[in-house]
């Protein structure tokens, strides 16, 4: 079995809705559950050995689109949220991250080496992300607190507006460049991110935002989950010239296993065959080079192929690229070692 490690999961999300419901969000994740796709006893099925998980602000106002007689759809985009709101929800879902460690669901590591020590001890290594940074307000205190609760990488938007920048929507077929980038505050955000040494996320930020992440951050650039825009032309995936700039600073795009984002069709059809998602992989290390790719498999936020199910699924993708030709020691690369080479890079960690 080779072990996982994911560049991005929304497991606190539905832990965190179903603690709100009356549940025990801890003993959900340890004894486990037939909801969802991420729990204690799937990942270890699975391989899934630890990734990065998302404090999420859910957009109530967001209803997906269907796609019309020729398959198109847009969602626009959800309404901004307001900050002290989010701000309670991502401190209810830190300190739900933060009570699994208590417990010893999951450890969360803020270095590579407290990584690969809960990996090696069979221990769910999770890396706190923050997707969309409403919790956060323009001065940035809020910032230095997160960080010194564990948060190692964010997202400065999600597909939606904020003070920091601007997110793509769900659309199909669009082009990643359909809006403005980053605001003055989110300059400031990506600079105090490299100071700090916390990752930027650049999965949902639209292509000139990208572009001014590149141009202000000195770290290697990061899709965490994101796949081929010239094999499934959504607006969330990379075109070849963003994917060109990820090689040249040494990143790393996560391959999305949402199947909207593998069609060709862009379809949210669980029907998909593993094949689509080796494409997507062939396509990303035929122009970045297999060092800068690996898994982002947004599990617990996206529909994701049938034959994987869940978490305990992973070792059938890990097969399929065997299968497809991939050596070992690029297999090891693809599921954790790049993942783990880039967070170093950019936390100032050894390997």
């Amino acid at each position: 079995m080779e072990l996982v490690f994911d560049g991005h999961n929304d497991v606190l999300l539905r832990l965190w809705r179903n603690m709100r419901n009356g549940a025990d969000p801890v003993a959900e994740f340890m004894r486990g559950t037939r909801e969802g796709h991420i729990d204690g006893p799937r990942a270890r099925a699975g391989g899934l050995a630890g990734g990065l998980c998302a404090i999420y602000i859910p957009s109530g106002d967001l209803i997906l689109k269907e796609p019309d007689a020729e398959g198109h759809y847009y969602t626009p985009l959800a309404a901004p949220l307001e900050r002290l709101p989010s701000l309670d929800i991502a401190m209810e879902k830190l300190g739900l991250a933060l009570r699994l460690d208590r417990a010893g669901a999951w450890r969360i590591c803020r270095t590579v080496p407290e990584i690969r020590s809960a990996m090696q001890e069979g221990v769910f290594a999770s890396v706190i992300h923050m997707e969309g940074c409403e919790a956060i307000g323009p001065d940035l205190a809020a910032l230095d607190v997160f960080y010194a609760a564990g948060l190692r990488s964010l997202g400065p938007v999600w597909s939606r507006h904020n003070i920091f920048g601007h997110g793509v929507p769900f659309a199909y077929p669009l082009s990643p460049d359909n809006g403005p980038g980053l605001t003055e505050a989110g300059f400031a955000l990506v600079k105090a991110c490299d100071r700090l040494g916390i990752a930027i996320d650049l999965a949902h930020i639209t292509e000139q935002g990208f572009w001014d992440v590149a141009k202000t951050s000195q770290k290697p650039l990061i899709a965490s989950h994101s796949n081929v825009h010239a094999l499934t032309a959504v607006a969330r995936n990379l075109t070849d010239r963003q994917m060109d700039a990820i090689r040249e600073r040494r990143g790393i795009v996560g391959l999305n296993y949402a199947v909207t984002m593998l069609r060709p069709d862009a379809r949210d059809d669980a029907h998909t065959s593993l094949d689509l998602m080796v494409r997507h992989i062939d396509y990303m290390v035929e122009r970045m080079g297999i060092d800068c790719v690996g898994l982002g498999s947004d599990f617990d936020g996206a529909t994701v192929p049938a034959d994987i199910r869940d978490a305990s699924g992973n070792q059938k993708l890990v097969a399929a690229l065997k299968n497809a030709g991939y050596a070992h020691e690029d297999v090891i690369k693809l599921c954790r070692e790049n993942w783990l080479r880039v967070l170093a890079e950019t936390w100032h960690d050894p390997v």
